[in-house]
């Protein structure tokens, strides 16, 4: 048996604090606004003292920072596997389904990342390498695009990568978007997400695709 010593006790006890802070802050900035939501607020929610917040974070910009890098990471995680597809059509197929279970099953990280104005960053603010795809989403995304247009694989007025990828990821973005701001609307008989997220995937493709 290991008996945990006093400082690795307390590193631990200083990283579920700080987990606990960017949980409970990414809740509140996706469910309020940026601007609305303070560091005293936060220290509240979690009951700590705003002291406790600022000696892990020097101020509201450096936590969302971190709370973005972070989750921005994760999506490219999910990526990983993607990756190893040959053909870049099928691999465009399933970053879609990749993408759209992320933002389904992580609806706050979602929120938060796409649908929540917060302050714009320079590259050098954040850990992740902007335009790296194993780090980058966006990144990722555009390689396929640049791949298939080398291979010939859309269609000839399609030769742009980056207004095909943010067509593609707004195409996407709609349906994780609509499920999660009014999935609760009684107003509207939405039919199977499963099923409204493949035939928006397949819509792209195929309309992107060469005959």
């Amino acid at each position: 048996m290991t008996v945990m010593g006093t400082r690795e006790r307390r590193e631990r006890e200083r990283e579920e604090i700080r987990t606990k802070i960017i949980d409970v802050a990414r809740e509140m900035f996706a469910a309020e606004g940026y601007d609305a939501v303070t560091m005293r607020r936060i220290a509240d929610k979690i009951e700590y003292s705003p002291t406790a917040i600022y000696f892990h974070f020097k101020d509201k910009d450096a936590l969302i920072r971190e709370i973005c890098d972070t989750d921005f990471a994760r999506l490219a995680e999910q990526f990983g596997s993607v990756a190893r597809i040959a053909d870049p059509m099928e691999r465009l197929r399933r970053v879609g389904q990749a993408y759209a279970e992320f933002g389904l099953s992580n609806p706050n990280h979602y929120r938060l990342m796409f649908m929540t104005p917060h302050p714009n960053f320079s590259p050098e603010d954040s850990q992740l390498q902007q335009g790296n795809p194993e780090e980058d989403a966006y990144a990722f995304l555009r390689q396929i695009i640049v791949e298939a247009i080398k291979q010939g694989r859309l269609r000839r007025d399609l030769k742009n990568p980056d207004l095909v990828s943010q067509t593609v990821w707004a195409a996407v973005h709609g349906v994780i978007s609509l499920e999660i701001a009014k999935r609760m609307d009684a107003w509207l008989d939405w039919a199977p997400l499963k099923k409204r997220v493949t035939v928006m995937i397949d819509a792209i493709v195929r309309g992107i695709e060469k005959e």
